[in-house]
């Protein structure tokens, strides 16, 4: 009888924290997704201001705007872990969620400069609460064995953020009520929502509900590294520092095509109109969606968990991609500019997520959290130069750029074709469930 009663609350147990894993999988994933819509909404706002009278501002100060967010956004991306760790995720990322739409609240509602300089600053701080908090969060509610399949899935988020951010916010601004600022009110709403939304359904790991940890605790607290150890264990680790620098090369073109990837097919093919600019880029995030997926795929099952081959191979392809692009625009095809930024999301976005999680993970020698911050601290200082050199140089020259530094990156991670990382020898946690997300 009391082995009956055992199996039965068992089965509870693990229905009911398999039930809280799918739930903490949602409301990350949206809550994501959802920074892109405060994200993506300067980039489409600067289709109108670059015609509004009554507020100029030209490319090189649209730039500089660009990069005081991703500073601020790169400053937030090396703070916030240590946040998340000592506040937990909950609060962290709803406090995230609500600055960042409050800053695109003010943004629509008050047009001078001044006020845009600071909201872009609060911008970059407030949206770099989420890839550390959201990665932490879902760390706890998934076991080490499960998460590079869990990760590969729940990483398309950034994709679909800015695959519907721009159309959305674009259709607001310019269709239903022909004004720019509507970009940073509907993005505002639409994050404030996905806000409450977080505050409700969140948790930061499954005691919380009361359920039992995925996996036992390694060791004491005391007994874990501190900052300024895991940092110089980091920054011993050639493969990390590798990683590193070739997402500070990787990450511009991204950023730049994010940011301003409207303005660019505008200036190119005006006969679209305002609304078809912001939404043809967005075949750029719809590749997104597939890359990491099939990044995941090829690395595991063609190269026996080998990540540097299948980076390098996209790489290479990206590299042929933006040297064709500036000639496509200047054809004046819609379907070849569509198809070549198709296919720039499909090579970016793969070695993108790979090198910032599953590698940054993999070779991380024992300091995962630290490695994933530091690599992702560089990607993002790196994307500064992505906002800023589309305002100070013409298109062609930026995508020569970025066909040179893509050449680079691919140049630095061929000779570590063969590393694979350390199979972890860490057991399962009793109790915890088998089957992760199918």
């Amino acid at each position: 009888m009391t082995q009956h009663a055992s199996g039965s609350s068992f089965r509870l147990f693990s229905s009911d924290l398999q039930r809280w894993r799918w739930q903490i999988f949602a409301i990350t994933w949206l809550a994501y997704a959802a920074f892109y819509f405060t994200r993506k909404a300067f980039s489409v706002a600067k289709l109108g201001i670059g015609e509004d009278p009554d507020f100029s501002l030209d490319k090189a100060a649209m730039a500089n705007l660009d990069a005081l967010y991703l500073g601020a956004y790169a400053v937030g991306q090396f703070v916030w872990g240590v946040f998340a760790d000592r506040f937990g995720t909950r609060v962290v990322v709803f406090g995230g969620l609500l600055v960042s739409a409050l800053a695109a609240l003010l943004m629509g509602t008050f047009a001078t400069l001044p006020i845009f300089a600071t909201c872009m600053v609060v911008q970059g701080l407030a949206q770099s609460t989420g890839w550390s908090g959201l990665c932490k969060n879902i760390g706890c509610f998934f076991a080490t064995r499960e998460r590079g399949r869990v990760l590969g899935l729940w990483s398309s988020c950034y994709a679909f953020g800015g695959l519907v951010a721009a159309p959305f916010t674009g259709w607001w601004a310019y269709q239903a009520f022909g004004d720019w600022r509507m970009a940073f009110v509907s993005g505002a709403a639409v994050v404030a929502v996905v806000a409450v939304l977080f505050l409700w359904l969140q948790r930061n790991r499954p005691q919380d509900v009361g359920l039992p940890a995925v996996e036992e605790e390694h060791a004491a607290v005391g007994e874990h590294p501190g900052f300024w150890e895991s940092l110089r264990t980091i920054l011993r680790n050639r493969t990390v520092l590798v990683l590193g620098l070739a997402y500070f090369l990787l990450k511009p073109a991204r950023y730049a095509i994010l940011f301003w990837g409207p303005v660019m097919v505008y200036e190119r093919m005006p006969e679209l109109g305002k609304v078809a600019a912001a939404l043809v880029p967005s075949a750029f995030e719809v590749a997104g969606l597939v890359g990491p997926v099939l990044i995941g795929l090829l690395s595991d099952r063609l190269f026996g968990a080998r990540r540097f081959p299948a980076c390098v191979l996209s790489l290479l392809a990206l590299a042929v991609v933006l040297a064709l692009f500036v000639p496509a625009m200047q054809s004046g095809s819609v379907l070849l500019v569509v198809g070549l930024l198709f296919l720039m999301g499909l090579t970016l976005y793969g070695p993108d997520s790979m090198i910032s999680s599953s590698a940054a993970i993999d070779y991380s020698k024992g300091a995962a959290g630290t490695a994933s911050g530091f690599v992702n601290g560089c990607g993002s200082t790196g994307a500064i130069l992505g906002g800023l050199l589309p305002g100070y140089f013409d298109t062609e020259t930026v995508f020569l750029c970025f066909t040179v530094t893509a050449l680079v990156a691919t140049v630095l991670l061929i000779p570590h074709w063969n590393s694979r990382p350390q199979a972890s020898a860490e057991p399962a946690a009793a109790g915890s469930p088998r089957k992760a997300l199918a």
